[in-house]
């Protein structure tokens, strides 16, 4: 057995170095993708270092067994799969070597230039260097085009960042297989060209630096300025807390020396910091529950400095143009949890942001004040997209990536997907395009419903309903073919979209694929799902589907035809195929009739169990009744029986026990 993605397949994996986070690397390909039988090595010349990253590993192993997250048949497949060694011999016949050893130059040559000689040119060569260069780690290797940085997050088990950064003389191959390798098993990629401290490094210990900084000016006390970091930046925790968990104060002493003589003056290390590398000892922070008061005066003055700061380092990264802005906003939210800058300085208002920075730079003579600042100020802020878009042999690929909510759509998205189109509609050499989901779990979660939860009125939930269905009747009627390739579960909204492509095709053996789960919160559907999917499977089939919201699986959603097929192979390839295969003529697909499809209007009797009736009323009336109107009359009527669902009490049951229990908890309607 092997673990194949694209034409790299796997059935051995080492991870060099058993200390801080060599072992969570290792346990995240354990979980990922021991399944295929493939073998994780960690290696370490300590015996003792091993051990106790064998009690580690085992130790999670058996929590996540206890708690549920795996049956205990797959928790002793993960253990097994891991294998702890000093004998550098069992690297031999690897197909990937990550190396997570201290961040020294020297050692990491050392190893790199030891496993050179245990492995063949084909062997895909990572460091996990939070700093250093692709150049200067791998300097000495013969074959530099499969060496790369791939630079993981504490804890590196669960955090879903890992930057990707090839050096001046990685291949393109394999500077391009990677990302789509790491997405494959559940991780966030993000690009960065080749530079010291990568793209959120700067951005964290510059945080540090500034929480150090205020320290040392007597601006309050550790507890206080961590509490006001997270308060300025919506940080999980504070800086002192984060460099306390990781064990991060030499690194970051050590990253902030290095990025003041290669990045910029500014950075610094700080004698606080410099100090307690020397004592060995913690900061003082908070313990959990305490709660940690500041003087309004005291809390404003930390809270301007610190966005001040997060907002001038980011600015600074990007413009060194090392990596796109959408990558950059994503990659410090997702990796740091924290407000993703760009989407923040929005928030609060460009002109403010703007004044946060030049305050801060004015008061730090060492900081620049980043020019490109300048041009968002003048554009009336950042321009942010949750979309990528590629063009692969005339097809427009676009994938909907907004991971923290699981692609999850609101009408930006949307819009973003129009105008994408928009732009190759009467482009000869775009022939078809194709819209998937970043990731492996989900297509798209559903619909944002902060949005739907902020309706007063049923005209305000005709209009949303309408400003939605004008987007996929857009999508349906767009004079190429556009194929959605389902790369995980399609629930609501995603579904939605999903049936106002040409065709539909999924992974193969999704035991969930799709769901209009919107009854289970008290509502119905209201961008189309009433009238395509009883125009695509049957009327009484839909409202069964619509009326229950259960789920459907790959299989059934191919056999009742929801899908055109589930894919064996590469989804996206296969999608892209089949897009351009449509656009030729040489593929035939069934376009959803616009006309009526059904005189009965005599439902089936349906068993409810806990949904509300009141609902499923209105839901009866938008399938039966649509489905004897023309497609477009039909999308009225649901958008006019969706804004009425806003007069019952059960969709405010509905939605409110969502927000507080979440979607297991079912909730109490009372059918009115």
């Amino acid at each position: 057995m092997a673990y194949q993605h694209k034409n790299l397949s796997i059935t051995k994996i080492s991870v060099i170095g058993a200390g801080q986070i060599g072992p969570d690397i290792a346990l995240h390909f354990a979980k990922s993708i021991s399944a295929f039988g493939v073998n994780i090595i960690i290696v370490d010349i300590s015996p003792d270092a091993l051990e106790k990253a064998k009690t580690k590993a085992h130790k999670k192993i058996q929590k996540g067994i206890e708690t549920g997250v795996f049956k205990p048949d797959v928790g002793e497949r993960i253990k097994s799969s891991l294998n702890f060694s000093s004998d550098y011999e069992n690297v031999r016949g690897s197909q990937l070597v990550i190396e997570a050893a201290t961040e020294d130059e020297n050692i990491k040559d050392r190893i790199f230039r030891q496993v050179e000689t245990l492995t063949d040119d084909n062997c895909i060569f990572l460091s996990n260097s939070s700093h250093m260069q692709p150049e200067v780690i791998f300097r000495n290797i013969k074959n530099k085009q499969r060496c790369m940085v791939a630079h993981y997050f504490f804890p590196a088990e669960i955090n879903p960042v890992v930057e990707i950064i090839p050096g001046k003389e990685t291949s393109e191959f394999f500077a391009n297989l990677l990302p789509g390798f790491y997405e494959s098993i559940g991780k966030i990629p993000v690009k960065i060209k080749s530079s010291y401290g990568y793209a959120v490094d700067p951005i964290f210990e510059g945080i540090c630096q500034t929480a150090i900084l205020c320290y040392e000016r007597g601006w309050g006390n550790e507890k206080e300025i961590d509490a006001a970091a997270v308060k300025a930046l919506g940080l999980g925790v504070g800086p002192f807390t984060a460099l306390n968990l990781t064990g991060g104060n030499p690194i970051t002493a050590h990253g902030l020396n290095e990025m003041s003589k290669l990045l910029m003056p500014w950075f610094n290390t700080p004698k606080a910091l410099s100090d307690r590398c020397v004592s060995k000892e913690p900061w003082i922070t908070a313990q959990r529950g305490e709660k940690v008061e500041l003087t309004p005066e005291k809390e404003d003055k930390l809270v301007n400095e610190f966005r001040g700061a997060y907002f001038a380092l980011a600015s600074y990264i990007l413009g060194r143009g090392i990596v796109t802005i959408n990558d950059l906003n994503m990659a410090c939210e997702m990796s740091l949890v924290i407000n993703p800058p760009f989407t923040f300085m929005n928030e609060i208002g460009i002109m403010k942001a703007y004044d946060l920075v030049k305050n801060f730079c004015e008061s730090h003579k060492s900081f620049s004040f980043p020019d490109i600042l300048n041009k968002a100020n003048e554009d009336g802020g950042w321009k942010l997209k949750d979309i990528v878009t590629k063009k692969l042999d005339g097809v427009l690929l676009i994938t909907i990536r907004r991971p923290k909510v699981l692609n999850a759509l609101n009408m930006a998205v949307l819009e973003q997907i129009k105008q994408e189109l928009e732009i190759v509609k009467s482009d000869p050499l775009t022939k078809a395009a194709v819209i998937t989901g970043f990731g492996t779990k989900a297509f798209v979660s559903g619909a944002d419903l902060n949005m739907l939860a902020a309706l007063k009125s049923p005209e305000e939930g005709y209009n949303i309903a309408r400003k939605f269905q004008s987007v996929l009747d857009y999508i349906e009627n767009y004079p190429k073919p556009i194929v959605c390739a389902l790369n995980g579960f399609a629930f609501g909204g995603g579904n939605e979209l999903a049936m106002s492509c040409s065709a539909r095709i999924c992974k193969k053996d999704l035991a969930v694929l799709v769901c209009q789960p919107e009854v289970n919160l008290g509502f119905i559907p209201g961008s189309g799902g009433t009238q395509r999917l009883p125009r695509i499977v049957g009327v009484d089939k839909a409202a069964e589907i619509l009326r229950t919201g259960r789920n459907v699986s790959s299989k059934e959603a191919a056999e009742i035809g929801l899908v055109h097929k589930e894919a064996e192979g590469d989804l996206k390839e296969e999608a892209i195929l089949l897009a351009r295969q449509i656009a030729d003529g040489t593929v035939k697909i069934n376009r959803i009739p616009k006309e009526a499809v059904s005189s009965n209007g005599n439902p089936k009797d349906i068993e409810l169990g806990h949904l509300s009736r009141k609902i499923d009323s209105i839901m009866v009336k938008a399938i039966y009744e649509g489905a004897r109107l023309t497609l477009n009359e039909g999308l009225d009527l649901e958008a006019k029986m969706f804004g009425e669902c806003l007069l019952t009490e059960d969709m405010k049951i509905g939605l409110e026990n969502f927000k507080i229990n979440g979607p297991k908890v079912k909730a109490n309607f009372i059918n009115r």
